[in-house]
């Protein structure tokens, strides 16, 4: 009995609806196609939360006897204010690196333009740890590092670079740098 009235409201559901879109046309084909916009790019929150708790442990964390050892006789740089800690970290690879510039090949006009609009880029990304890989100076006249010595006088210029040391072996060694970036 209750299959008898559920059909008879079903037809008449029907009958409803045929009545609403007796006068409907098919919209038009335009050859059209939907453009379905791409999703951003992930934002790697963890990783932003860690950097920032290590960069504020090492602007805090005072400077100790091992870390003098660590220091070595590599090339490094540390804006006053800025803790050794922050240094040592970066020396460690405890900060991750997002970003590398590859200056193999410029002469020192390009390699300074590339190097600036490179670190503007990154700070207005909001980049923090980046790898500037300037070479050994085997390839260049009376094979002397020219870029090598350039590269620290001009990142030592620049305001958003806290602080700098020679990559790990791993990273590049004597033929790159690693620097921390204001946030």
């Amino acid at each position: 009995m209750k299959k008898a009235v559920k059909t008879s409201i079903e037809e008449n559901d029907r009958d409803l609806f045929r009545q609403a879109v007796a006068d409907a046309r098919p919209l038009p084909d335009h050859d059209k196609l939907l453009r379905i916009p791409e999703p951003p790019p992930p934002y790697p929150v963890q990783s932003h939360l860690d950097e920032h708790a290590a960069l504020g442990e090492s602007l805090n964390a005072e400077w100790s006897a091992q870390d003098w050892l660590d220091a070595g006789d590599e090339p490094n740089f540390l804006r006053p204010g800025i803790s050794r800690q922050a240094l040592r970290k970066l020396r460690s690879g405890a900060w991750v690196v997002q970003d590398q510039l590859d200056l193999h090949g410029l002469d020192r006009h390009q390699a300074r333009a590339a190097l600036s609009d490179f670190l503007a880029s990154c700070v207005k990304r909001g980049v923090r740890c980046v790898r500037v890989i300037h070479g050994k100076g085997l390839g260049s006249k009376n094979r002397e590092p020219v870029l090598k010595v350039k590269v620290k006088q001009w990142l030592a210029q620049r305001e958003e670079v806290l602080a700098y040391c020679q990559a790990r072996p791993v990273d590049g060694g004597s033929g790159a740098l690693l620097v921390l970036l204001a946030a």
